[in-house]
């Protein structure tokens, strides 16, 4: 895809909605709808890299209640022309066609690679890669599994989206301060997961989510790690600008 000049693509993720309480909640909604508004000027493409809301369950006639401001920016974003692309997190894996049905968003599940002005970028939510973590890498295959996605479904709405909320915000609140610490080169998964890869490819950017730190690592001479970092303590994101991709705070 090419980039005109004097406009931008914007990478965002882990807004976390419906955490801790829904009125710190619509305050940060508030101020990413504004955000979104701003961005609306100049941007060529907008991307939500996972974890929008804390948790997400699509019921075949239900959704979760709530987030109508995002959904109504969003939906605003994508009637005007602007591509919006959306991969799921952790805490929203279960998404199951309402996005690109009402919102016009495409919804990817796993690591995509985009191309813009020469530039090749590998965008992605980030749970799961790498080294380590097996616990959640098993529980992640559990959960994506088709047939348990169906026996919860039947499970009634009010009894459903309520005890998946419990679990979502104990999984958020266990995290503890572990990320808001840079681990260092080697013991960042991410990181060595880039590595990995660019032993058998080129790309100029990784970007992720997920790590809720804002990170931009020079991986070699033409490479870079860039972890956008969240909506509940930075306010952080990302622009590419048609040449360079930069690591920003709103």
């Amino acid at each position: 895809m090419h980039i005109p000049a004097g406009k931008k693509v914007y990478f965002l993720s882990d807004f976390h909605l419906g955490v801790p309480d829904h009125a710190s909640s619509l305050v940060r909604e508030k101020k990413i709808v504004a955000f979104l508004e701003r961005a609306k000027a100049d941007a060529a493409t907008i991307f939500i890299v996972g974890d929008l809301f804390d948790f997400w369950f699509e019921y075949r006639k239900v959704v979760p209640k709530g987030f109508v401001r995002i959904l109504g920016k969003l939906a605003e974003l994508t009637d005007a022309g602007i591509p919006v692309h959306f991969f799921v997190g952790n805490h929203d894996m279960w998404m199951s066609g309402y996005f690109e049905k009402e919102l016009n968003i495409p919804v990817y599940h796993e690591s995509r690679v985009f191309e813009f002005n020469g530039k090749k970028l590998l965008v992605g939510h980030g749970d799961g890669l790498g080294p380590g973590d097996h616990g959640y890498k098993t529980i992640k295959k559990v959960f994506r599994n088709p047939l348990l996605k169906f026996l919860f479904g039947l499970i009634p709405p009010f009894f459903g989206i309520s005890l998946a909320a419990y679990f979502s915000k104990s999984s958020r609140a266990s995290t503890g301060e572990s990320d808001e610490k840079f681990l260092g080169e080697d013991n960042e998964w991410l990181i060595l997961y880039c590595r990995q890869l660019l032993k058998e490819n080129e790309y100029d950017y990784f970007v992720f989510g997920h790590r809720h730190l804002p990170i931009d690592f020079q991986l070699n001479e033409k490479s870079r790690y860039i972890n956008l970092g969240d909506w509940i303590k930075y306010d952080s994101y990302a622009v590419f600008d048609g040449t360079a991709l930069q690591l920003k705070f709103n």
